[in-house]
């Protein structure tokens, strides 16, 4: 007797599979195969472009005399412009648990001390900066502090800037993403995006 095997390892008789459980076991294995294939070529298309991208780079440095080298950030065209590639690394911060305590402690400090109304927005920027969600800190918000240390005059407002300098040691980079984006005009002469959505990959 034919018999299938369910997700417990007990042995169903083929008699008792319905129609459509039958044909979910035959289309799921059609598109997972399906699926496996295009990941494959997607994977070897990314790969390809990185290696395009790489070349195009060196072209350039080597036509303009540069040893200048890139995080991985950076856009070019074919000849024409109606084709725009773009490559943009994005790398996550984390923090130092301690190091960013400590950061928050001094700006604590800094806002309990001071209560002027120029004082009073910087202030609101860091609470702000300094909100959760969820429980963790948006990074971004975090690091928008460190543009105003020019601002903010470091003779009256040290431990401002002491924070500033703590939340720069706290930073952490522990990994980066390389994105890929292929863009083509349309009839109007605007870029549209062709998605291949493996950032992923």
């Amino acid at each position: 007797m034919k018999t299938w095997t369910d997700e417990s390892g007990v042995t169903i008789p083929a008699n008792r599979i319905t129609a459509s459980e039958k044909l979910r076991e035959n289309k799921a294995a059609k598109l997972l195969k399906q699926a496996l294939a295009l990941n494959e070529k997607l994977v070897s298309f990314k790969a390809e472009i990185e290696t395009d991208c790489r070349k195009i780079f060196e072209a350039v440095k080597a036509e303009n005399n540069s040893d200048k080298e890139t995080k991985g950030n950076f856009i070019w065209h074919n000849f024409d412009r109606s084709i725009k590639v773009e490559v943009s690394i994005n790398e996550r911060i984390e923090f130092d648990e301690l190091l960013i305590a400590i950061a928050k402690e001094k700006l604590e400090s800094f806002i309990s001390d001071n209560t002027t109304a120029t004082e009073d927005m910087i202030k609101a920027l860091v609470m702000e900066a300094f909100s959760t969600s969820r429980g963790k800190l948006d990074s971004k918000k975090v690091m928008s502090l460190v543009k105003y240390r020019q601002r903010i005059p470091q003779n009256k407002y040290p431990v401002f800037h002491e924070a500033i300098d703590t939340i720069e040691k706290a930073v952490r980079r522990p990994d980066s993403k390389t994105y890929f984006r292929i863009w083509a005009k349309d009839d109007k002469g605007e870029y549209q995006n062709v998605n291949l959505n493996f950032s992923n990959l």
